[in-house]
Formats: structure tokens, sequence, C-alpha cells
């Protein structure tokens, strides 16, 4: 039998998601126009992004509350591509959020999502750093109204600090009033609608003073005509797809690393885990729309997303009626738009900026280590200096050769001693091989190639005194073993023989077992001296012990 909600509960949902859907509707438009901004490009683009991107992606995310929009790391790489340099810049940046949500939709498809895990935590806290900076520092511009010659955002810094004269008093006193409002009213019951109050006032006080002082505060309708209508439909643009193959892997790696921690992180309606790769699809259908309805690329945003849970909705429906919201806001209000200040954009997104910057976990990275703080010290220095996609590709590889550090640092080589009674006790190895002794080493780790140089270093070393002895290498639990590793094994054996030893191994993985057959390992220490393991544990290593001790026995 079926259950069906009661009507009166129903009733409370429905209300719940109309309240968050009109908080995040209305939140979303100055915040998309200050995406737009951020990017470099039409701030109507940032806009139609918020909406289209939403929309498109709340159909198919596993997280009912996940909002996907704009984010700053995004705008960032839409704003270092090089858009002024394309025919058309604004299809070209259409077709930038086509091109990342096919990729990402080949990303989720392909179960992507389950290799998010390998991207360390001191990259991501590296690069989300130099993001807040380099968002705070993208605004100097707007907020001063002293617009440097320079494209690196260090540079800008630096040239307006040393031009104060150049400086604008009426844009300042804007976005500084636009940001006390918002700060004071983040922690207040308003919410994300405080935003909206922010800028209206900071938008009120550049009227005041443009009509009443004569200052020249900058605003949108001063950049771009802001249309009362929806954007058409467009296609891609097939000859700027080379230029952009690289911003969209960049923007498409930053939605699925971002995008998983905001699915992770947010509660569920029906208590189940959400599926990270089918939130890439959505992330992926989200980009497609965006850019079809002239919009600029979307992710996974976490303010958002908090924004409504915050509001108190119980469905998706909320998204929906978030984006009813900004319909009604770009059909109906579109003259109102035009009088919204840049400065107090600015201020906004100063705020953004500066809460992205997380001191609690820039403290937990550096309290794990100095690779650890190297890693994220690098990261950040290339994410301010370099554009920011090729710094994100920087950052996954720098990724993967902190994982193959971290990896071949694990191998640790344990001594086994075996006792007549069964038992089997481990300690640390002997430092050198002994005379008519038997030493049976179990190693553990990955054996992968950049481990090779480690396990070397850890096996007990060999001297002339070495003589007459057994060492049983137990390769139990390994189930890869690279050449690089086989190598270190072949040398160790020679050393063993010249000192008139003898090398056995216990394999109980038949991979491993068809590597060493194949590599000639097994002809070179002998197929006497290589035994297969069995699922009984412990069974080979006591016999290849009690031939070692034989061995030793019959050469004294």
């Amino acid at each position: 039998m079926t259950q069906t909600t009661p009507a009166p509960k129903r009733r409370r949902s429905l209300a719940r998601d109309v309240g968050a859907g009109v908080v995040v509707g209305v939140e979303s438009v100055p915040d998309g126009l200050a995406m737009g901004l951020l990017a470099g490009v039409n701030p109507l683009a940032g806009l139609y992004a918020y909406l289209f991107g939403m929309v498109g992606a709340a159909l198919f995310t596993s997280s009912s509350f996940m909002v996907v929009q704009t984010t700053g790391a995004i705008a960032l790489v839409v704003s270092d591509t090089g858009f002024a340099t394309r025919p058309d810049p604004d299809r070209a940046l259409f077709t930038l959020s086509m091109l990342t949500g096919a990729i990402l939709l080949v990303a989720g498809l392909a179960q992507v999502g389950r290799l998010v895990r390998f991207v360390p935590t001191a990259v991501m806290t590296g690069f989300l750093t130099a993001v807040g900076v380099n968002i705070v520092l993208g605004q100097l511009a707007n907020l001063t109204g002293y617009a440097a010659p320079y494209d690196n955002r260090v540079a800008k810094l630096i040239d307006t600090a040393i031009h104060p004269g150049q400086w604008s008093v009426a844009s300042i006193a804007v976005g500084l009033v636009t940001i006390a409002i918002i700060l004071a009213l983040q922690q207040t019951r308003i919410g994300g609608i405080g935003l909206v109050i922010a800028i209206v006032a900071g938008s009120g006080l550049a009227a005041a003073l443009n009509a009443w002082a004569g200052a020249s505060v900058a605003l949108i309708g001063d950049l771009v005509a802001v249309p009362n209508g929806l954007p058409r439909p467009v296609l891609p643009t097939w000859d700027d797809m080379l230029f952009l193959v690289v911003p969209a892997f960049s923007i498409a790696l930053i939605c699925v690393v971002q995008g998983a921690g905001v699915s992770t992180g947010l509660p569920t309606p029906d208590g189940r885990r959400p599926n990270v790769s089918r939130d890439i699809v959505a992330q992926g259908a989200g980009n497609l729309i965006a850019g079809v309805f002239q919009g600029m690329p979307v992710g996974g945003s976490m303010g958002s997303s908090s924004i409504v849970v915050a509001a108190g909705a119980r469905t998706r429906a909320a998204l929906f009626l978030a984006g009813a919201c900004m319909v009604v806001v770009i059909l109906f209000a579109a003259e109102t738009v035009a009088y919204v200040a840049m400065p107090a954009l600015a201020g906004l997104l100063i705020v953004i900026g500066a809460g992205a910057i997380k001191p609690a976990r820039i403290r937990s990275v550096l309290g794990t280590g100095p690779l650890q703080t190297v890693i994220m010290a690098v990261t950040f220095v290339l994410t301010i200096l370099i554009p920011l996609q090729f710094a994100v590709l920087v950052g996954v590889g720098l990724g993967m050769v902190m994982f193959v550090v971290q990896q071949s640092n694990r191998v640790r080589v344990r001594e086994l001693r075996l006792s007549d009674d069964g038992g089997m006790r481990e300690v640390d190895p002997v430092p050198w091989i002994g005379r008519g002794t038997v030493t049976v080493l179990q190693p553990y780790g990955s054996l992968f190639f950049a481990s090779a140089p480690t396990l070397e270093r850890q096996l007990p070393a060999i001297s002339r005194a070495s003589s007459g002895a057994v060492v049983i290498l137990r390769l139990r639990g390994i189930d890869q073993i690279g050449l690089t590793t086989i190598d270190v094994l072949r040398r160790y054996a020679a050393a063993l023989g010249e000192a008139g030893s003898t090398l056995k191994l216990v394999v109980s993985d038949k991979d491993v077992l068809t590597q060493i057959r194949a590599s000639g390992l097994a002809s070179a220490i002998g197929p006497d001296n290589l035994y297969e393991g069995s699922e009984w544990v412990g069974a080979t290593v006591r016999r290849a012990y009690a031939d070692a001790r034989e061995e030793v026995a019959n050469a004294r």
C-alpha cells in the first residue's frame, strides 16, 4: 500500500519551498551579475548562467539542495581565458560553457567521481585560498575607480596602491557601505536577502552621489544594455573549440572537485548518500543549457546551496521556484537592474573572496608536515601568478606527484620471527645479514616503481660475513610489483649469491608470480626458491622457513 503525504504537510512543505525559492531567486540576481563582472564578461552572462545553469542541473542532481551556479574559481578561469582575441568573444564564452558541459557529461558517465579522493587537501587549500585572494584583487578597479594598465592581479595591486590620487572617493564609499551592510546582516535572520539589501543600498548611494555630488560612479547600464526578455538560444562556434580545450578541462576539473564537496556536504531529505558521478552529469547538463542560453560556465556552489538549506527548503522544487523568481525579475525589473552600481557588486565580490580564505583549513595543512605545506604554498603562488586554467592543471600534477611520494614513503619492511610452537612475531629488521642465519622479511605498502628505492634502503645490508645465510622475502598482500622493484630484488639476490647466500620469495598473488617468472627473476634465484602462497595464512612461509633451516644446517 502506497503511503501518501498528508495535505497539510504538503502545503507546509510547498510554503517552505516557495520561501526558499524567493530568497535564492532574489539573491541570485546581484550575485549572478557580480560573477559576470568578476569574469570580465558581460554581467548578463553571469545572470543567465545563474538562471539556466541552476534550473538545468536541478533536473538531474542526486543532492536535492545542490545549487549549480557560477563560482569564484570558475569566473577567474573565464577571466584568464582571453576571449578578446576571438572573432566573436560572446559566442566563444557560450561555446566554453557547452564544451565544459560535454566534458562533464562524459566524466560523470565514466564514474570519474570515484577519483575525486585523489586530489589532495593541500592542493585544494592552496588553490581555493589563492582564488579568494584573486577575487579580492580583481575588484580593485571597480572599487577604487582606477583601472591599472596591467593584466596580472598582483601588478594591478601595486599600481593601484601607488596611485591613490586617481582613486574615486565616491566609488570607494559605495563599495565600503555595501561591504559594511553585508557583514552586518550576515549573522541575522535575513540571511541571503541581506546581499540584495546591501546592493540596493549601495546602488542607491551611488545614484545619490551621481545626482547631487556630481560623482561618476559606474553602473551596469553604463556598460551593457539590459534587455527585458529572456535570451535566445545560440549554437557553439566550432572554430573556437581548440582554443577553449584547456580552460574547459580546467573548469570541468573545478566542477568535479568543488561539486563533490557540495554534494557530500549537504543533507538529503531521504537520508541517502549522494551520487557524486550523477552530480557531475548534472553539472554537465547545467553548463550545456547555460551555454545555449548565453550564460557562462557553472558548477556546484556551496554558498548558494547553503542558502537553500538555511532558507528552509524541503524539496528540489525550491530551485525551480528560484528560477521562476529570477525570470520575473528579468522580465519586469530589467530597468532596475541597469541602475546597480559596479562598486556595490565589487563590494559583494570582495566579501565572497574573503570568505573563501579559510584560516582553520590552512592551519590544518600546516600541521600535517612540510611536504603538504610546500605543496599548498606552491599551488597558492602559481594560482596567484599564472592564468588560472594552467594553475589548475599544475595543481593536479602536483597532487599526482604528492600521491606518488606519499605512497613510496609508506613502504615498510618488518622481520618475522617464527617460533617452534607456531607463533609468529614482527620486529624491526636486523641491520645486516649474519653468517648462517635465516631471516624472514615482510614488506608492507605498494611496491610500484617510486617505492623501489625505499624498499632497497630498508633491506638488511649484505657483507662478506653474510655467507651461508638464507633471506626469505614474503610478498603476501602485494598485488602488483613494478619492474624497478624486480630489479631491486634481482640485485639483492645477486649480492646474496656473491656472499654464498640465498634469496627465497613467498608470493601469494598470481599476477605477481607471473611477473616474477616473465622477468627472469625466478630463474635468477632458482625455481626451487620461489614459493606460491595458499589460502592457509602462514603455511607457505613456514615451509620456506623449514627448507631454509635445513639448507643452513646441511651447509654447516
